[in-house]
């Protein structure tokens, strides 16, 4: 069982910065690659960001590549994400998740096993 908290979300002005945060409650977390998601009321679950095990691997969407960065301390059992140039449609529910199955990162919800709470990320314009 693994234990997913984000934190970090919170409202900001077009053009302004945030980072996400996410604890992850276990030992093996440098086995699995994480990733990054978010949501906005009536649609899917699209993906952002996600990061191998090592964090040598990474993975952008096309509308953050240049203006996110992800990242991981494996000793702190954390991943972050950086998100600098904040704009309007960034606004969501970013989510973590954890893939324990694979140390490749993935761009398929599907594949992730467990997943945070949420934090509300709102940027006004």
């Amino acid at each position: 069982q693994v234990q997913l908290v984000e934190s970090g979300g919170g409202l900001v002005q077009a053009g302004g910065s945030l980072r996400l945060s996410c604890a992850a409650s276990t030992r093996t977390f440098s086995s699995y690659a994480m990733g990054w998601f978010r949501q906005t009321p009536g649609k899917e679950r699209e993906f952002v960001s996600a990061i191998g095990a090592s964090g040598g691997v990474t993975d952008y969407e096309d509308s953050v590549k240049g203006r996110f960065t992800i990242s991981r301390d494996n000793a702190e059992n954390a991943v972050y994400l950086q998100m600098n140039s904040l704009k309007p449609d960034d606004t969501a529910v970013y989510y973590c998740a954890a893939d324990l199955r694979r140390t490749a990162p993935s761009r398929s919800p599907l594949v992730y096993n467990y997943w945070g709470q949420g934090t509300q990320v709102t940027v006004s314009s």
